[in-house]
Parts: C-alpha cells; structure tokens; sequence
C-alpha cells in the first residue's frame, strides 16, 4: 500500500494524520507557511536593493527576530539562491555581484498597488512622463493577462489629485533640471526670490531631494552647512554647476522632511490670545482655524458657563494674523488679550457698524427667529451678554 510522507510521519495513505500538539490546524499551517514565503520573498529583495545589510538591520526591516533571519538566510540558501555573510564591522549578508531576481509572484493587490503609485501628474512635472509610461508598458507587459487587465482597470477607478481646493497649480519651470540635478548628485546656483528684504538673492546649494506637498514642490538642500527648505515656485533661475554636490552621510529626505515640517508647525505661532467664545465658535475653529490653531483651542477650553460661553487660548503668528483669524467668529468671540489685539478688533467692530447702519423699521432680528443662541440655536440674538452677566 502507498506511503506517503507529512510533517516526518510516515503513515499509509487515508490513515489518520500525525498528532497535533500545538492545535494548529491545516488552515492555520497554510497561512503561516504563505507569511513565511512573503518573508523569504522581501528578504531577497532587500538584499537585491539595498545591497550588504546585516541580520539586525534585516530583523527591523522585516519585524522579526534575528534568529527568525538567521534560518531564513539558510533557507534561501538551501534554495538555491547565492547569499553568504561576511564577517567582521562592516560584514553582513549579500548577493552575489551580478544576481537578480526576476519580477514574478505578484499578487493582484500588489500589481494594483504598483499601477495606483504611478502618478501622472507629478512625474510629468519633474519630467518623467514619457518615463513612467514606457515603465508601465513594460510592466504590464511582464504581468500575467488577469494582473495586467486588474493593474489597468484601477486607474480608471482612482485618481489622486494633490493641489488644494481652490488653488492654481504654481509654476515651476525649473523643476525638471531641478530634479536631474538631485538625482545626478550636482551642485545648482539659483537665483531665488524670498520674503525678507533683499528679496531676490543667489545662492550655491547642494540639493538633497524635492518633496510634494499639498500640490506645491520644495526644495530640501544644504546651504553653508544647514539643511534647508526653498519653494521651487519661487526659484528664478538655476544653474546647474559642473561639481558634484556634499551629500550629508546617512541623510534621509523623509525623516528631514517631516522634522522641518513639525519644527515650522510649532514655530510659526509664535504668540497667543485669550479669548471668550461660544461654545458653536468653539465646533466651527475646525472648519475656519488652521489645524494648530483649532486643536490648542479645544485643548485650553474651559467648561461653558450658563449662557454657553467658555475661556480658552489661541496660538496666533501675530497680532495681525490673530486679527484675520478672529473675524471669522464674527459675534462669537471676544478677546480678552493681548490689548493690542483686542482694540484692532474693535476697531473694525467701530467701522463696521458705520458701514451697517442698524434698519430704521424697528423689527427685533430676535423675534423672527434669524439670529442664535451661543449654543447655535434659533431665538436669542449672538452677541456676548452684557458686561454685568460676562464679569
């Protein structure tokens, strides 16, 4: 009678299986041995990628534990493919010079997800249209009909549209040579025009990438030894120079990124003011407040008082910034300070009311029901309540 063989038991065919200790089921196994043959397949190419890395840099790539990379090394080894280590400071696992592994086991959501990454718009942008385009011939042309026809049906059912609403996409002329010079690692001189006095001012830097952000592209570069950020729109002329540019050692462009974004974030409001708002303006700063500015508002609000008014505090730039942002609560907010802020408002309350002189029919606007209360509802006039009931 035939024998077959599973897991090391050898057992007659239509027998009962070897035991299972662990209560690991057949699906169970199925799904842990499909992790592990994604694992292997990442493993190969972060090694084909990135080249010499060691077993902890893999452990943290790959979320697994050292000794998981160890027997997955020899694994792939076992298999065939030619991977040794190499000892000593800068040793670690490798490929052999000149391997690579062919694009094959793609899943349908990855060949969708590779077709969703290309984006038109922006490669056009840096010049890499006609680029993408023939890479995705290629690529459709290495898949299998089924993921070819999935990868090309989902760009037909999603589109990303990077600027903001309302927003004109900014020129950038030089945002082509901009991108051939970060890519070829040379140093530029750019003519750039900048807020503060002299406006227009030239400057050697060695660009170390272009981020897109919010439909507008900047420039991460060093300049005299700094990293620094420069709006491409406002770049007047470029230069591209015959040096090649001082690239900081282990510099990351995401990580930069993100630290010069937090770092502006939290320094731009650089003041704040006290203010008396209802508790509707409070719902409505997520709507009209940058989103700094709304989220410290709701952080610092105190509990609404009986007539739904509550005291909080706002981070503005300025006082005219804060004077910009106020308006936009009308009748629902007060300032409390600074001073200077306080009376430019009320300045503009004083001109308004000239421009607005009140109706000469006598109606109350409280009894048709057209005004709210500080809680949003209808009936009461929005105003802040007499000085003898706010103090």
């Amino acid at each position: 009678m035939k024998n077959t063989l599973s897991s090391g038991w050898v057992r007659r065919a239509g027998a009962p299986g070897p035991p299972d200790p662990a209560g690991v089921g057949p699906r169970r196994a199925g799904y842990r041995r499909a992790v592990r043959a994604s694992r292997l397949v990442s493993l190969l190419l972060l090694l084909q990628t990135r080249g010499r890395m060691t077993a902890v840099e893999l452990s943290e790539a790959l979320e697994v534990s050292v000794r998981t990379v160890y027997r997955d090394v020899e694994s792939l080894g076992a298999a065939g493919v030619p991977v040794y280590a190499e000892r000593g400071p800068a040793g670690g696992y490798r490929l052999l010079d000149g391997y690579r592994t062919r694009l094959t086991g793609l899943t349908a959501g990855e060949a969708e997800a590779l077709f969703l990454a290309g984006v038109p718009g922006p490669a056009a942008e840096l010049g890499l249209g006609s680029v993408l385009a023939t890479a995705e011939l290629k690529l459709r042309a290495a898949l299998p009909g089924d993921l070819a026809d999935r990868g090309g049906r989902i760009r037909q059912r999603f589109h990303l549209d990077a600027p903001s609403w309302f927003r004109e996409p900014e020129p950038t002329p030089h945002l082509a040579a901009l991108a051939g010079a970060v890519w070829e690692d040379r140093r530029i001189r750019v003519r750039y025009r900048r807020w503060q006095q002299p406006r227009d001012v030239t400057r050697t830097l060695d660009p170390l990438g272009v981020v897109l952000k919010a439909g507008r592209w900047y420039l991460v570069a060093a300049a005299a030894g700094q990293v620094r950020t420069y709006r491409v729109g406002a770049i007047l002329d470029l230069t591209v120079l015959d040096e090649p540019a001082d690239r900081p050692a282990g510099f990351d462009l995401a990580a930069s990124w993100q630290e010069h974004t937090e770092r502006y974030e939290s320094g731009v409001y650089r003041a704040e003011a006290r203010v008396r708002m209802t508790v509707a303006a409070l719902a409505r700063t997520v709507h009209l407040f940058p989103p700094a500015m709304s989220r410290a508002a709701q952080d610092a609000a105190g509990a609404p008082d009986a007539d739904g008014w509550l005291v909080t505090t706002v981070p503005i730039e300025s006082i005219r910034h804060g004077h910009v942002e106020m308006l936009k609560l009308g009748a629902q907010v007060e300032v409390l300070a600074p001073a200077e802020l306080r009376e430019l408002l009320a300045g503009t309350a004083h001109a308004l009311a000239a421009l607005y002189p009140p109706a000469t029919t006598g109606e109350d606007p409280a009894v048709d029901g057209t005004a709210g209360d500080a809680r949003g509802g209808p009936g009461t006039t929005v105003g802040p309540p007499p000085a003898s009931v706010r103090r």
